[in-house]
Parts: C-alpha cells; sequence; structure tokens
C-alpha cells in the first residue's frame, strides 16, 4: 500500500489495530485535517487518545509506524492487543 490513505482509509485501519478494544476515529469539522482516535475499553474507559496529522495519516508508512508506536504504548500500560499487520 503506497499510495496516499484518504482519511477513511486511514479510519478503518486504525479501528482494526487495537483490538481487542474500540478504537473511535473521526475527524473535526473545524478543517485542521487532524484525525482523532481514542482507544477504549469495553467499558468504555479511554486508554489512550491522540492526534494524528495529516502527514502521517495519509502516509502508509507513517500511519503504520505511529500504530506500532501507539500499540507498544498500550502494551506498556498492561493492556494485550491481539496481534495486527497493516494492510497492503
Amino acid at each position: 500500500m503506497n499510495a496516499p490513505l484518504r482519511v477513511n482509509d486511514a479510519v478503518l485501519i486504525a479501528g482494526r489495530a487495537f483490538a481487542p478494544f474500540q478504537c473511535v476515529a473521526w475527524a473535526p469539522q473545524d478543517g485542521n485535517g487532524e484525525l482523532s482516535l481514542t482507544v477504549v475499553d469495553r467499558t468504555s474507559t479511554r486508554i489512550d487518545r491522540q492526534q494524528v496529522p495529516r502527514s502521517t495519516y495519509s502516509d502508509p508508512q507513517r500511519l503504520k509506524s505511529f500504530i506500532e508506536q501507539l500499540r507498544a504504548s498500550i502494551g506498556q500500560q498492561g493492556y494485550q492487543l491481539r496481534p495486527w499487520a497493516m494492510p497492503s
């Protein structure tokens, strides 16, 4: 996957990256181009929240790196995530 990603593609990829937890992702309508990601557990308790610049979520390699770093951070907090790989 080398073509630039649209926000909808990035949302779908992020949504699958944090299983078994839920990733709530949205692009605020204020026009700043950022994507907001919030990972929540089964009780809707926030595990982590990040703002992702367009330059990161539109580039497949940068998005992959960002997700891997966030997954590592969540793992360090004691949460266990299912295996994940960036779609090709």
